[in-house]
């Protein structure tokens, strides 16, 4: 079954509607490159849209009842936007599930270095990525520094005008007989992604003048000097600093249609993005209404921020303690009826590489929502294989609410594969599925969306928490 195309279904109301919210997302995406960022940007919106901090309504001794909204951050990497349904928590709740954080490079905790007369940052990649995309393009920097006094210094290099921009070196074409003999995956390797941040020897004013022998890295102590005019910092600050490398530049329109968007970190912000609208815009919902937007997803949803944590569990048991039926059972009985959409890009189809795709089964840029109901590779290993009766129910809500969508695996049977969160969820017992935006390049520094896609998967999250009952 082929699915058509969207944009011929627009009118001229829904096209100002599609224009006005990618308009805001090139906006999201630009600013808003790390985890940190995502949730700064989100619980700023939230709290404009009447969400209450949680932990300040725990602390108040507060109840929650029907319509109340509010909000759970999670050391500023992971959040979760709630509205109080009108039906009793333990029947369950429809929830959002998106990722907020994206391939990339971190520096790692002993980083600067002088070679050559240059100074670099190393770097360890987080994900997965091709490394040799990730040479010779503008880098940005952006994170925090966490300081022995207590004080966290923001930053953000690299995208404001005028800023000095990175980058990570690639061997001239003149001297790379040998590399280009080298498969794909070790072309770069990953200890050669160091990013050079500066060229200018600086004398060392403690160095003494006349005979002594000149200071050595006197360029590593130029960009020493550097941080700590500008941010005050020290080389031992960055034992305990969060620095991601990402693109520099913003997003911007693809195409002389101007149809797609391109930019960094679309896995998974494009669903992040239109998931925390649609809560925002959602009014009275019959089922309580949760938008989950979580760290870690590339490297398996581990640590405090990842959905492998307890955070989310233990947020449900404070809101099932603040509906006032606060029980274990009750507890196991919200999280059991549960309904979620895992809302994780797809792969878009490339024709310039359909030789990976079941045609008939992929995901095409421009038919709206992509549903996989599993992911995984090798035998759906590492999946969440939704049930049809879920599947049924969601055509039906979506049938209805004249949302365009369709339906794709992951690339051909033993060609590929991935994972997101959904099978996590699923553990405990949820219908779960995964639905999102096909993506093309997924991984890549630069990712490409359809702008109908971004307005459809925003209609399509709407639609489930408030219709699916």
């Amino acid at each position: 079954m082929e699915r058509k195309n969207v944009w011929s279904s627009y009118d001229s109301k829904s096209l100002m509607e599609l224009d006005k919210l990618c308009e805001s997302y090139k906006k999201y995406i630009t600013e808003c490159k790390t985890e940190r960022l995502c949730v700064s940007a989100a619980v700023k919106e939230a709290e404009a849209a009447g969400f209450k901090d949680l932990d300040s309504l725990i602390a108040a001794g507060s109840k929650l009842k029907a319509g109340d909204r509010f909000y759970a951050n999670k050391m500023g990497k992971s959040l979760i936007l709630g509205i109080i349904g009108k039906k009793p928590l333990s029947g369950g709740m429809n929830i959002l599930g998106a990722h907020i954080d994206s391939p990339r490079m971190d520096l790692k905790q002993n980083p600067l270095y002088e070679a050559a007369d240059l100074a670099y940052l190393d770097t360890h990649y987080y994900g997965g990525i091709k490394k040799y995309q990730w040479v010779t393009i503008p880098l940005a920097l952006y994170g925090v520094i966490a300081k022995k006094d207590g004080s966290v210094v923001d930053v953000a290099i690299g995208d404001k005008p005028g800023d000095p921009v990175f980058t990570v070196t690639d061997l001239l074409i003149h001297l790379s007989a040998n590399q280009l003999t080298k498969k794909g995956n070790v072309v770069i390797e990953g200890e050669a992604l160091d990013v050079l941040i500066g060229g200018k020897p600086e004398k060392d004013p403690k160095a003494k003048s006349g005979k002594d022998e000149e200071a050595k890295e006197t360029v590593k102590a130029g960009i020493l000097a550097i941080l700590e005019k500008e941010y005050g910092i020290e080389e031992e600050d960055f034992l305990s600093a969060e620095i991601e490398v990402v693109p520099a530049g913003a997003a911007r329109d693809l195409g002389f249609d101007r149809s797609m968007v391109i930019g960094y970190g679309q896995d998974d912000r494009v669903c992040a993005y239109t998931s925390y609208k649609a809560i925002l815009d959602v009014k009275d919902p019959e089922r309580t209404a949760i938008c989950l937007l979580t760290d870690k997803e590339e490297i398996g949803s581990v640590g405090a921020t990842g959905m492998e944590s307890r955070f989310f569990e233990d947020t449900v048991a404070e809101l099932v303690a603040m509906t006032g039926e606060y029980s274990d059972l009750a507890l196991r009985r919200t999280l059991r009826n549960s309904c979620v959409l895992s809302s994780d890009v797809s792969a878009g189809f490339d024709p310039c590489y359909e030789g990976v795709f079941e045609k008939k089964n992929a995901a095409f840029l421009g038919r709206g929502i992509c549903f996989n109901k599993y992911t995984g590779a090798r035998g759906k290993s590492g999946s969440n294989d939704a049930n049809a009766e879920y599947v049924g129910k969601l055509r039906a809500i979506f049938d209805e609410g004249k949302i365009g969508w369709q339906t794709a695996e992951l690339g051909k049977v033993d060609e590929g594969g991935g994972g997101t969160i959904a099978y996590i969820l699923a553990n405990y017992g949820m219908n779960v599925i995964d639905c999102g935006v096909p993506v093309l390049c997924m991984h890549s520094p630069w990712e490409i969306a359809s702008k109908a896609d971004i307005y459809e998967a925003y209609k399509c999250y709407k639609v489930f928490l408030t219709e699916l009952k």
